[in-house]
């Protein structure tokens, strides 16, 4: 049977990425057009097709690259400094990236004629709820820089819609899982990577929650938005998790998959900051319905390890986004 695309021709801005490379991948496996933009800071061996259209290039630049967005039906923003830490390094910098050129980037993508354009925002932009399971109505009361600038970037995706330019935006839970550009400094891969090695984690505090999603459930939530007929007219926001686990409770998950030797010891923190969000209405708006659990994603890791192609993951600093963005000194 051939598929029909309505939207064919796919432009990944930070295609490179933890999400990025997956993305990618899987949408070139399904006979999608990819082209990805992306200063390929983390190399460019993660892609596993020639069909593929690699654009180098600063997306603080992107007004240069105009030409790459003829034709594109569909953008994906990805690229950011992600994580607090990585940010906090030079704010000054973040901003550039994480904000200061997202408003070009999108004006160019509604002149250049594209119909639907994808922001990843992040679940962090609630800040602190009590609210059991926090839904996208809620108010948004940021945190840190990082996060206030995933808001900002927001408010420009909805100055921009319009009936023929259709902005979505995805607040994702942290990711966790394989990827062939890989994290480690992810809470779920943090945790299987210390006790796949180690044989003993160390839980600061415990009782926190943290939404989760495997990355593969993420990747497949980006191409349902492709795919979707939904208008996105009235509803354009969605939270995209898995559950939300108390992190005591995601470290016994890795002790069972990891093995029974391996230790965990619980230490006082004056950090509780609990994080959990809804992402029921994406279930019941988009019908998207996750197929992959911790357990999944802990395991994928524990056989990457295995295999040795996660290697020196305790030390390489390409797995820690932290460590990269300090021995690359980007300006």
């Amino acid at each position: 049977m051939v598929q029909i695309f309505k939207m064919k021709k796919i432009l990944i801005i930070g295609g490179g990425g933890y999400v990025g490379a997956e993305l990618t991948n899987s949408l070139i496996s399904k006979g999608y057009d990819v082209s990805v933009f992306d200063l390929f800071i983390y190399g460019e061996n993660v892609f596993n097709s020639s069909k593929l259209k690699k654009i180098k290039g600063d997306v603080r630049e992107i007004t240069k690259f105009e030409n790459i967005f003829q034709n594109i039906d569909c953008v994906i923003h990805l690229a950011c400094i992600s994580n607090d830490p990585s940010y906090d390094l030079d704010p000054e910098l973040g901003k550039s990236i994480n904000y200061s050129c997202f408003e070009p980037l999108i004006k160019i993508s509604k002149d250049n004629g594209v119909k639907k354009f994808i922001y990843a925002s992040s679940s962090s932009v609630y800040g602190i709820k009590n609210t059991p399971d926090v839904k996208e109505n809620e108010s948004l009361e940021p945190l840190t820089d990082y996060s206030k600038f995933k808001v900002l970037c927001e408010e420009v995706c909805h100055k921009y819609r319009d009936s023929s330019f259709k902005t979505i935006i995805l607040r994702p839970a942290t990711v966790c899982g394989f990827s062939g550009r890989q994290r480690l400094d992810l809470v779920v891969n943090i945790l299987t990577n210390l006790a796949y090695h180690n044989r003993h984690i160390k839980v600061f505090g415990g009782d926190q929650l943290r939404p989760n999603i495997h990355i593969k459930d993420m990747v497949r939530s980006y191409i349902h938005v492709i795919e979707s007929d939904f208008d996105f007219e009235k509803e354009n926001i969605f939270n995209v998790g898995y559950n939300n686990f108390k992190v005591i409770d995601i470290a016994e998950k890795v002790k069972n998959v990891i093995g029974d030797d391996v230790t965990i010891e619980r230490v006082p923190t004056n950090d509780n900051r609990s994080y959990h969000v809804s992402s029921e209405k994406i279930k019941k708006v988009l019908n998207f319905q996750n197929e992959f659990n911790l357990d999944d994603a802990i395991s994928d890791l524990k056989n990457a390890f295995s295999s040795k192609v996660l290697k020196d993951s305790l030390e390489n600093k390409i797995y820690f986004n932290i460590k990269m963005m300090q021995s690359i000194k980007l300006k």
